[in-house]
């Protein structure tokens, strides 16, 4: 799989851009500020729907229009795709596949698959839960796409259940009783999602496990045991070989939903189910938050990006490696083994402030960034 055409209409700092690309390796140089990310940022938006920069989509949109729009040109073996993207705040965004106007853009999931590297990285090892989360959702859509209306399905069920919470809960602050009659119905709804969901996290994280490790001790160049543990916020169940894991977590998240019930209507939230869960990282035993050094971070979190990434050749989803600016962040022992894992990618697009900063290993096309124009060097 790879990018054959990138077409930019007022997107980020792109008033127009019209870019060929091949497979191979394509570096984009140029100084910080002049637009490199912008175009690995909407190259990821044609695969997830989503920025890896910011989480509405109102920034995406150049300064002064209405709306952006992103085409690309997507080439698998022998066949082609070209997906246009139509996004605008405050409404709903559009898609097109080959022209076609398509019911939801999410139908067009699937057809880019992309794995990330980037500086935002270290924060899946040394941030908050939500980043873990979801790196492991991303990857979840990018091998399975339907995933994609489950995580919407959740996220609409959610929202609706903790509104309601905090209705309720004013209201029992103000003197008054509060409307709980429909609370059964949203915790069905809940846990039901909630438990493919996390089902489908852990079954993930145990396919993710063995390429982690391995990846880790590619690139940091030694052996260190690290761990790699999903951490639901719901008991785990008993095994029970006659009855579906799905099914066990189903109840099990209800019944604790049910326990749950008086904090959650005095604090108005939802503190049970899949969007409280963390993903456990270790390096010798220890929290690798908090604990692991500057370059153990760095390799764990370029280790879950490569793992990602044969994961996925692995499904027969060669997936375009965008590395971001990742190079200047890394000591060049790193650099190099890095370079050596993603060369024999499909096709691989790096940026880069310093050209130097680019290994040697990583040679193809190269275009200077500069100005909001990116031009072809000689």
């Amino acid at each position: 799989m790879h990018l054959t055409h990138l077409s930019l209409v007022d997107f980020r700092s792109y008033r127009s851009l019209d870019l060929t690309l091949g497979p191979g390796v394509v570096t984009l140089v140029g100084r910080n500020g002049q637009g490199k990310t912008n175009l690995i940022e909407a190259i990821g938006y044609v695969a997830t729907l989503a920025s890896h920069r910011v989480s509405a989509d109102a920034p995406l949109v150049r300064q002064g229009a209405s709306h952006a729009v992103v085409r690309a040109r997507i080439v698998r073996g022998d066949r082609a795709a070209l997906v246009e993207l139509e996004i605008v705040p405050g409404r709903a965004n559009r898609a097109r596949l080959n022209r076609a106007p398509v019911p939801r853009p999410r139908d067009v999931l699937g057809l880019l698959c992309t794995v990330l590297f980037a500086p935002e990285d270290l924060a899946l090892v040394k941030g908050d839960p939500a980043g873990r989360r979801q790196f492991l959702d991303e990857l979840l859509v990018a091998r399975t796409p339907r995933m994609a209306a489950v995580l919407a399905d959740y996220d609409r069920v959610l929202k609706q259940r903790s509104t309601l919470l905090r209705t309720a809960g004013a209201a029992r602050r103000a003197g008054g009783k509060g409307d709980l009659r429909t609370l059964d119905v949203w915790d069905g709804y809940l846990a039901s999602y909630g438990a493919e969901l996390l089902t489908a996290r852990l079954a993930l994280v145990e396919a993710l496990r063995p390429g982690v490790a391995g990846a880790y001790a590619a690139v940091a160049g030694a052996q260190a045991a690290v761990g790699f543990e999903y951490r639901a916020s719901v008991p785990q169940p008993a095994p029970d070989p006659v009855r579906p894991d799905r099914e066990q977590w189903e109840e099990a998240i209800r019944a604790e939903l049910v326990a749950a019930r008086p904090r959650e209507i005095e604090r108005g939230q939802t503190l049970v189910g899949p969007h409280r869960d963390d993903l456990l990282l270790t390096v010798d035993g220890l929290p690798a938050r908090g604990y692991a050094s500057h370059g153990e971070s760095w390799s764990l979190a370029l280790a879950l990006r490569l793992a990602s990434f044969e994961l996925l050749r692995a499904d027969d989803r060669e997936p375009v490696l965008l590395l971001d600016d990742v190079f200047a962040e890394l000591d060049v022992q790193r650099r190099s083994r890095l370079a050596e894992l993603v060369a024999p990618a499909e096709q691989v697009l790096v940026t880069a402030a310093v050209e130097a900063d680019v290994p040697a290993e990583l040679t193809g096309t190269r275009y200077v960034v500069a100005a909001g124009e990116v031009l072809r060097a000689c």
